[in-house]
């Protein structure tokens, strides 16, 4: 995910209240406007004004390039933030400052210049600026900028083995978003390999329906999160951000609410995805589900040898939950 912030030095109360509802990660205001941002929800600001979240001018630099010194100044800044404006963007290279880590923000107005800018070398910028009347494209551009609307191919993984293992403690992730059939996270016992774990959505003569739940897997597991990164579950808390997906591979991102790990009995579910030898620790349990690729979801104790279910990988290995190009076996 990016940083998305709005340009509204032309107070429109609209446009911010816009960014709140869409989740633009700060305002950029006038100094006078900083207590209407407030009064609208809790938003940072970035004003030229003492007390704001970020100063401009401290926190935040505008900066014009015009020549390779100028680019050559913002590649080389370290902690201060940068809203880089270019004079004739054709002869500025963008990909070395990028290439370089700066934290700069490029002014964007318009979801085509956004796609532009977020996808630069493969990597794209640290941020947009949104400069817009429009609160729809504010919505588009947030949508974009945060992985939000953005779909990933699954696969069909083929049941090899449901075998039972020693009890275990597992996560049940309980998000602020209620899911509908078809929806689930990516949780994998390996960091390239993902299992549709279907919320808990669906009817059952044993418990309500918790759609907002995921059962998990074992505290070891890891899931996909927003960006691209991974994180075990144990390592997850409240208020952070998850990856919500759906048999279509559809993202949206929803926030933990809680987490709930118990002993429970547990099962090694092991398939096949192209040849590759995969698979995930779940509780052992009824209600406990993965998707199938009709976005019917299907019983982990009803699994048999054979049986198609959805699931994700990906090439490479992972160190601290970032994807590397070095060659890590997991098994």
């Amino acid at each position: 995910m990016k940083t998305v912030w709005l340009d509204c030095r032309k107070w429109e109360k609209e446009l911010v209240t816009t960014a709140i509802e869409s989740g633009v990660d700060a305002v950029l205001v006038r100094g006078e406007d900083r207590g209407k941002v407030k009064e609208l929800g809790l938003m940072p600001v970035i004003s030229d004004s003492e007390g704001s979240d970020l100063r401009l001018g401290r926190d935040v630099l505008e900066m014009t390039i015009s020549s390779k010194e100028d680019e050559e100044r913002v590649a080389g800044l370290s902690r201060e933030m940068a809203i880089v404006e270019g004079q004739d963007w054709t002869i500025i290279p963008l990909e070395n400052i990028i290439a370089q880590g700066a934290k700069t923000v490029f002014p964007v107005s318009s979801v085509e210049e956004a796609r532009v800018a977020l996808t630069i070398l493969e990597k794209g910028v640290w941020g947009v600026l949104i400069r817009t009347e429009s609160p729809a494209v504010v919505k588009e551009i947030t949508a974009l900028a945060k992985g939000i609307g953005s779909r990933l191919t699954l696969r069909e993984f083929a049941i090899k083995e449901v075998r039972k293992v020693s009890m275990g403690d597992r996560v049940c992730v309980d998000t602020i978003t209620d899911m509908k059939q078809g929806e689930g996270m990516l949780i994998g016992n390996y960091s390239n390999a993902f299992f549709l774990v279907h919320a808990e959505s669906v009817e059952n003569p044993y418990v309500e329906p918790r759609p907002f739940r995921v059962n998990a897997g074992a505290v070891h597991a890891y899931a996909l999160m927003p960006g691209g990164r991974t994180k075990y579950l144990d390592e997850l808390k409240t208020g952070d951000e998850v990856l919500i997906v759906n048999h279509q591979g559809e993202t949206t991102v929803s926030t933990v609410g809680r987490l709930k790990i118990e002993k429970r009995p547990m099962l090694n579910i092991v398939a096949d995805a192209g040849g590759k030898e995969v698979s995930l620790i779940l509780q052992n349990a009824e209600t406990i589900r993965l998707t199938q690729p009709s976005g019917e979801p299907v019983s982990v104790v009803k699994l048999a040898k054979g049986d198609k279910v959805l699931g994700y990988t990906e090439e490479g290995g992972r160190h601290f939950g970032f994807k590397i190009s070095e060659t890590i076996q997991e098994k």
